[in-house]
């Protein structure tokens, strides 16, 4: 089961079951994306605990965190605040004349960049066995939640084309979030449509232009082969 039913996230997946290219998988409920935590409420909770989470790794801007509160201190969790440096989209040139696949993988490969040292520290959290099972996530559970969960897979092995197809499963999941966020702020309405998509072929120019730029997503993440193997050992398994 990749998706979970907790009636104030919309975005919450594991992200288990993938192929990587030597013939391995990742492994179930050891690492899970997820839109805000702080909307867990007593409906969330048994669920949410249920599923032996043991670590949240929180990408969003220390505002964001002051206007929304923080995912609920349940006994034995642990919280890391990784907040990858980034510009402001409303900085960004409107550049209409790309595409919206183009802009956003210019705005993460920008976060990538910027936010450097929040998301090799989140890929290493996300190594350590004694963390899992671990949640990753942001606002909307796309972006810097996306960037993360993406470079962590490509580490693994998962090929591109089913890094981008688990993050186009995020398109399904913005109609209900976005209902959600309106009601709470009116003023969300006025977000540009091109941040709410997630096409899949975002995701593949992103990782195209990492690896134009540093030669593989590991290069990128400059871990040493020790965290690499220890990723690898948390979260691959040979298929049954």
């Amino acid at each position: 089961m990749r998706s979970y039913d907790h009636p104030n996230l919309f975005n919450f997946r594991d992200l288990g079951g993938y192929p990587t290219t030597d013939g391995r998988v990742t492994r179930w409920r050891r690492l899970f994306r997820s839109d805000s935590l702080s909307r867990i409420d007593p409906q969330d909770a048994a669920s949410f605990t249920a599923l032996g989470v043991r670590t949240v790794i929180d990408l969003r801007r220390p505002r964001e965190i002051e206007r929304d509160g923080r995912v609920h201190a349940f006994d034995g969790l642990r919280y890391h605040h990784l907040h990858p440096v980034h510009a402001e989209w409303e900085e960004s040139a409107d550049a209409a004349e790309i595409s919206d696949a183009r802009w956003l993988a210019d705005r993460y490969l920008d976060l990538a960049e910027d936010g450097r040292a929040a998301v090799v520290a989140a890929v290493e959290v996300i190594a350590d066995a004694e963390n899992a099972p671990v949640v990753v996530h942001c606002v909307a559970g796309k972006d810097r939640t996306g960037v993360v969960s993406a470079v962590t897979l490509s580490a693994l092995g998962v090929p591109d084309e089913v890094i981008a197809e688990d993050y186009a499963l995020t398109q399904g999941a913005t109609d209900r979030s976005m209902a959600f966020l309106r009601a709470l702020n009116p003023e969300v309405a006025k977000m540009p449509a091109r941040w709410l998509l997630s096409p899949a072929e975002t995701m593949t120019l992103f990782l195209a232009d990492l690896r134009a730029r540093h030669g593989s997503v590991r290069s990128y993440l400059g871990l040493p082969p020790t965290t690499l193997a220890r990723l690898e050992e948390n979260l691959l398994e040979r298929p049954a």
